[in-house]
C-alpha cells in the first residue's frame, strides 16, 4: 500500500502530464503547509481557495514573463501564506 506522500507524489505527476505542465516543479509540503495556514487563519474552505488563485496568480506571472516559474510561484505563495497569517476574521473576538 502507498504512503500518502507517494499517493500525492503521484497525483501531482499525472495532473501536471494532464495539463502539459511536465517541467513545472511542485513543492507539494510548501503548497499544503499554505492550505494548512489558510485554514487554521481564515476558515477550512479558505485552503482550497487559497492554494488555487496562489497557483493561478503564479501562473499569469511566470506565463506574462514576469518572472521566472520558480519566482512566480515563491511569491504567490509568499503573498498568500502573509496574508491569511495576518486575515482577522471578523466573525470572531481577536480583531
Amino acid at each position: 500500500m502507498k504512503s500518502q506522500e507517494e499517493t500525492l507524489e503521484e497525483w501531482c505527476r499525472s495532473l501536471l502530464q494532464a495539463y502539459e505542465l511536465d517541467d513545472v516543479e511542485i513543492d507539494i509540503n510548501e503548497i499544503l503547509s499554505l492550505a494548512g495556514v489558510a485554514a487554521h487563519s481564515v476558515v477550512r474552505p479558505a485552503a482550497p481557495l487559497t492554494t488555487f488563485i496562489a497557483g493561478f496568480a503564479a501562473g499569469l506571472a511566470s506565463g506574462s514573463g514576469q518572472a521566472t516559474q520558480a519566482a512566480s510561484m515563491d511569491a504567490a505563495l509568499g503573498l498568500a501564506r502573509t496574508l491569511a497569517q495576518d486575515y482577522t476574521n471578523p466573525g470572531t473576538d481577536a480583531g
